[in-house]
């Protein structure tokens, strides 16, 4: 598959303080990562370097070729806070089409619209086009955001935490329009969530400052540990039951 970011020997410094160290990693199409590890541990900012929010003091980043201030305009991304006043009176469809944003004085033309409402339509939001945002449930606002996030038609897209505040079933739904998602693009998830990672995701990099891991996610699970510092718990989805690393067969 071809590479779309590539991030080589990278270092970002916060006060004098290393945050990222000597990071070595790539994206490519159509891939499905989790981006995983501890609290501090520099997800967030890896995520602000591809998008060019963040400069790094050494190392080089590519994005679809270009520096990420000008490659992020095939980036879609929700962050993991997304703070709003449930009673601005906004739809649902006047949302999404923020992610269609020409600037302030072009309004948006019909394409835009027929893209937006398209972006409902694939997170299965489509027949609350008109609703109030502020009227939807928490999974039904995190649809709705990566409707707005898709509707940029991006190549790449990034996610922080997405699902810390909506519910067990919903997350279920909301991993499977991923696994549709990435039939179209490449998508970075960050997730503390082990479950899903050994249920959906296909590749893991295991980052603490430093990167520890980038691969295949049955390999990375084992790398877990040594970021982590204690014993991997997976979640069997789908089972009333957890399975236990250590746990002993009858």
């Amino acid at each position: 598959m071809k590479k779309i970011v590539s991030i080589k020997n990278l270092w970002v410094y916060f006060n004098n303080i290393p945050v990222l160290e000597d990071i070595n990693l790539s994206i490519r199409q159509n891939d499905f990562l989790a981006l995983i590890g501890p609290n501090g541990g520099g997800k967030t900012t890896l995520l602000k370097v591809i998008l060019g929010l963040i400069r790094p003091d050494r190392g080089e980043v590519e994005v679809f070729g270009k520096n990420p201030e000008e490659g992020r305009k095939l980036i879609g991304y929700l962050p993991q806070y997304t703070h709003f006043d449930p009673n601005f009176p906004i739809s649902v469809l006047e949302v999404v089409l923020m992610g269609r944003y020409r600037g302030l004085i072009r309004s948006y033309s019909r394409e835009d619209v027929e893209t937006a409402l398209n972006a409902l339509d694939t997170v299965g939001m489509l027949e609350f086009k008109d609703w109030q945002i502020g009227k939807l449930s928490g999974g039904q606002v995190q649809r709705v955001l990566v409707a707005r996030a898709i509707a940029r038609e991006p190549k790449l897209l990034l996610l922080d935490e997405p699902t810390a505040s909506i519910d067990p079933e919903m997350q279920k739904s909301f991993y499977e329009l991923l696994l549709n998602l990435k039939k179209r693009m490449a998508i970075v998830l960050v997730t503390h969530d082990i479950g899903v990672i050994s249920t959906y995701v296909e590749k893991i990099a295991c980052l603490n400052r430093r990167l520890f891991y980038h691969g295949p996610r049955e390999a990375g699970l084992k790398k877990l540990e040594e970021v982590y510092k204690c014993p991997i718990e997976l979640i069997a989805h789908g089972v009333p039951h957890r399975v236990l690393e250590r746990h002993e067969k009858k």
